[in-house]
């Protein structure tokens, strides 16, 4: 009796001190494990697994505060938040979101994609479908405010972050982008920055902490931007960015590295459109000035007439056509390390090093012990020296082929890669990646791992594991 007494203390204890993961990629959003104990690097629906449980269809990440692990998902056709015990992965509570309809996603997308976030009494979750919800820790509402559904037909992604007393959230869309910070005691609106320049976008913002000061960097279509947390005021710029911005920024070693690739980007792949009057006269069937989907030629054009169409009325009117043509001219992929202290358009002055190759599509890049890691479609991984930007190795196979969605994650020295088809992949290597396991879980994988306390939690398409040595 004493002894069982004795292990339930030392369970409570461990519990109750227990690092957070509280928001989307972790502690300020660096994607490094926290706490005691060492993660295991062989793990799978057989091995080294603590607790698994079943949890509705979503692609959000898991959050974790004391002995609570929070998720979103789609349960009968309902949005709900949700709470799992982190001991044992069972459900706590379950609450729908005020919302009978669904956004439209894209094929393998989700509307519950956000990842919510939590300061340790309330938890806030984002649904592009209705705006932004706090619950406290028994899974009561505290206050929703509702925000327009972007304008895209792929669904929102970005997750909202936590900044103080603020909960700031970006919206960006074909049409009426913004960024809104609003009160996380009251979820009053405190302020609101309209991206008029910005379209469609899946990037979670991020606090870039440096010895000048903390600023909110969204990386967007075309440019990056970075605001002033408190105020939404605007501070700088820098142009370079791809069409569609889905990776998440990150930072280390002082500089701030900023990932972005899409289809047109690349000097060898750029689409460019022919003169307005030319393409009319050629496809516009009907004479009346604009062109439906229908009257766009096969091929790449077509494939993103929805992007042509930002109000999506099923007409693409001159200046939608012109606003095109200047996102495919302007559009560029690469990845950036920025240094702190611009103002304005710091593209020329700011920017200490830059690649346009081998870039990640949605996985978001990483800063880990001097070195910044990327991997693309394929688990082609490279590595860059983070100061200087030099290349230790570039597009090295880590045996594990698909897509890559979730961001990458490390541990113990180690980086874990995980795959769309459920493999994750542990490597480590100073000169090229030394793969120590691939763990196959034999489930679809979009979302980002936590890592706490020597533990690994997944979410899959089915559940979430817990995995431990």
């Amino acid at each position: 009796m004493r002894l069982q007494l004795s292990l339930a203390l030392a369970l409570l204890t461990t519990i109750t001190h227990a690092a957070n993961w509280p928001q989307f990629r972790g502690p300020d959003a660096a994607a490094t494990g926290i706490g005691t104990g060492k993660s295991p690097v062989h793990f799978g629906p057989r091995t080294n697994v603590v607790w698994s449980a079943e949890v509705p269809p979503g692609h959000s990440s898991p959050v974790i505060w004391g002995n609570q692990i929070f998720l979103t998902g789609v349960d009968a056709g309902k949005l709900v938040t949700l709470a799992l015990d982190r001991a044992s992965g069972k459900v706590q509570w379950t609450t729908p979101a005020p919302t009978d309809k669904l956004e439209a996603t894209h094929r393998i997308g989700s509307p519950a994609a956000p990842t919510a976030c939590t300061d340790g009494e309330r938890v806030v979750a984002y649904f592009g479908s209705y705006g932004l919800l706090a619950y406290d820790f028994a899974g009561k509402e505290l206050w929703r405010h509702p925000l327009p559904a972007p304008i895209v037909e792929f669904g929102a992604s970005s997750s909202p972050v936590l900044v103080g007393d603020l909960v700031i959230q970006v919206c960006d869309a074909d049409l009426d982008s913004f960024v809104v910070a609003v009160d996380k005691r009251t979820g009053r609106q405190v302020w609101k920055t309209p991206r008029p320049e910005h379209r469609r976008g899946f990037s979670t913002p991020f606090l870039w902490r440096h010895a000048g000061g903390v600023e909110l960097v969204v990386n967007g279509s075309i440019k990056a931007s970075s605001y002033d947390p408190q105020t939404g005021k605007l501070l700088w710029t820098c142009r370079g960015m791809a069409r569609v911005a889905n990776a998440s920024p990150t930072a280390g070693d002082g500089l701030l590295f900023i990932a972005s690739w899409n289809i047109g980007g690349d000097a060898g792949d750029r689409l460019t459109l022919p003169p307005h009057e030319e393409f009319l006269a050629q496809h516009d069937k009907n004479k009346d000035g604009n062109l439906t989907k229908e009257e766009f030629p096969s091929g790449p054009f077509r494939d993103r007439y929805t992007q042509f169409d930002l109000n999506k009325d099923g007409l693409v009117t001159k200046a939608e056509y012109l606003g095109m043509a200047d996102q495919f001219v302007k559009a560029e992929n690469a990845i950036f390390a920025i240094k702190p202290g611009g103002r304005g358009d710091i593209t020329d002055s700011h920017v200490v090093w830059k690649h346009n190759r081998s870039l990640p599509y949605v996985a978001s890049p990483l800063y880990h012990q001097g070195r910044v890691y990327t991997v693309r479609s394929g688990g082609m991984a490279t590595c860059y020296a983070a100061k200087t930007g030099e290349v230790i190795y570039r597009d090295e196979r880590l045996g594990a082929l698909g897509d890559y969605y979730g961001s990458l994650t490390a541990a113990d020295g180690n980086v874990l890669a995980v795959s769309q088809k459920g493999t994750i992949t542990v490597f480590g290597g100073s000169s090229a990646p030394e793969v120590l396991a691939r763990n196959e879980l034999g489930e679809t994988v979009m979302s980002t791992p936590a890592l706490v306390d020597g533990r690994v939690y997944v979410r899959t398409d089915k559940r979430l594991f817990c995995f431990g040595r």
